[in-house]
């Protein structure tokens, strides 16, 4: 009998070259043509029928039992009372952290003397009403809640509504207990076109914030001049820098990325061989007991990859062109360099975990490259900023040169008109 050698076990994980980086640098497109096909009737019929609407949608696609989407103040309180005393403690302590790194962001108001007779300055206005979209489909998300919520009520908006499409305590719960009773129980399109369009039951909204499915994806871009959005999201996703580490560490970073959505990406970039076999082998090791591994290996075999780099300068160019939702790095060193990121982890002890629940910075981050234009959700997404401007005779006579110079190179006769008749 001849011996047969017995080949390595097949990795979940795919360990790729850089030259093979353009395969997982182009993401899965996301159906989003498909998707607001299939919404664009949903908002037609919100805009057309408002809570009738609303209603039958919610019916449908949350279930929902009750006469309205509108949650009584009862029963968010009584959603509160039955919240164990941990996880109150950790909503505390999350959402202190929360509220004062959204305070520290809070844009400053000002109205100063910058030269003789001219004083410019700026007010910082909260937006009258936000709602904050929680999803409710595999896993509920309190941490989104706060996410939208707290800074929200640092930038002092009035009117703070919450929707989810399932009613559970830990949502409903934590809203009662930030003090946003204006809550909703309706999800997906419809939810943000009831927000968009205004109801009798649901209030029209400034801003729609948070994240969701493709099909509130397509619901926010295509009514994204009709209302504010923070930004159309799609599958979440990490990519790590390391040239060591420790595999376990790195390993648990892209399954906590994983276990989010079969859609999910997680990319390790190491310019070590050594480090890509022992991660890709413990990735596999704790896929064994994780309770999610059947979306976390899914999401590792078909989005994700450990790619192999010639230097970490290299790794941080392929990282500027990916402008990743969540980018790990293993010290401050690469910042420098770093262009495009939602949210930046440095060192071993800084997981993308921390930063999604109670680290203080907003876990509501722009994916698909778009952290390319715009960062995460903060505070300055439910405020504005309105200019102030103050001049005395001198200070219009210094500058009535350029403005009436312009005016007249535009053919606006009128503007420079309106300067020079305060100096005849």
């Amino acid at each position: 009998m001849i011996a047969r050698e017995m080949s390595a076990p097949k990795m979940s994980i795919r360990i790729l070259p850089a030259t093979q980086m353009a395969s997982v640098l182009s993401r899965r497109a996301a159906r989003m043509a498909a998707a607001e096909a299939v919404v664009a009737p949903i908002l037609t019929a919100v805009r057309k029928r408002g809570d009738r609407a609303v209603l039958e949608y919610a019916r449908e696609f949350d279930k929902l039992e009750r006469k309205s989407v509108a949650i009584p103040a009862a029963e968010l309180e009584a959603a509160a009372a039955r919240l164990s005393l941990d996880f109150r403690a950790a909503i505390e302590q999350a959402g202190s952290n929360i509220r004062s790194f959204a305070e520290r962001q809070m844009p400053r108001e000002h109205f100063e003397e910058l030269s003789p007779g001219l004083k410019l300055g700026q007010l910082v206005r909260p937006l009258d009403t936000v709602a904050a979209y929680i999803p409710g489909g595999r896993y509920p998300l309190p941490s989104t809640l706060m996410m939208t919520v707290i800074p929200a009520l640092v930038a002092g908006v009035p009117e703070i509504c919450v929707t989810s499409p399932r009613a559970v305590d830990a949502v409903f719960g934590t809203a009662h207990l930030l003090g946003a009773h204006r809550v909703f129980q309706m999800g997906g399109a419809h939810a943000i076109a009831a927000f968009a369009f205004g109801t009798k039951t649901v209030p029209r909204a400034d801003r729609i914030v948070g994240p969701g499915n493709i099909y509130v994806a397509a619901a926010k871009k295509l009514l994204a001049g009709e209302v504010g959005i923070d930004f159309v999201a799609g599958p979440t996703e990490i990519l790590i820098i390391a040239s060591e580490g420790e595999p376990k560490f790195l390993a648990a970073d892209m399954l906590a990325q994983a276990e989010h959505d079969v859609d999910a990406s997680a990319i390790l970039l190491t310019t070590s061989k050594r480090l890509a076999n022992a991660v890709a082998k413990e990735i596999d090791l704790q896929l064994r007991t994780l309770t999610t591994s059947a979306v976390a290996r899914k999401s590792i075999e078909r989005n994700s990859a450990i790619v192999i780099v010639r230097s970490l300068a290299e790794a941080v160019e392929i990282s500027n062109r990916f402008a990743p939702e969540h980018l790990s790095i293993p010290d401050t060193s690469l910042l420098p360099n770093l262009r495009h990121a939602g949210s930046i982890f440095i060192g071993p002890y800084s997981p993308e975990a921390a930063g999604d629940y109670a680290a203080g910075p907003n876990h509501v981050l722009p994916t698909g490259g778009a952290s390319r234009v715009r960062g995460g959700l903060s505070v300055h997404d439910f405020c504005k900023v309105i200019t102030v401007q103050q001049l005395d005779r001198a200070a219009l006579q210094k500058i009535a040169p350029a403005v009436t110079t312009i005016a007249r190179a535009e053919g606006l006769e009128a503007h420079a008109r309106s300067v020079e008749v305060r100096l005849t």
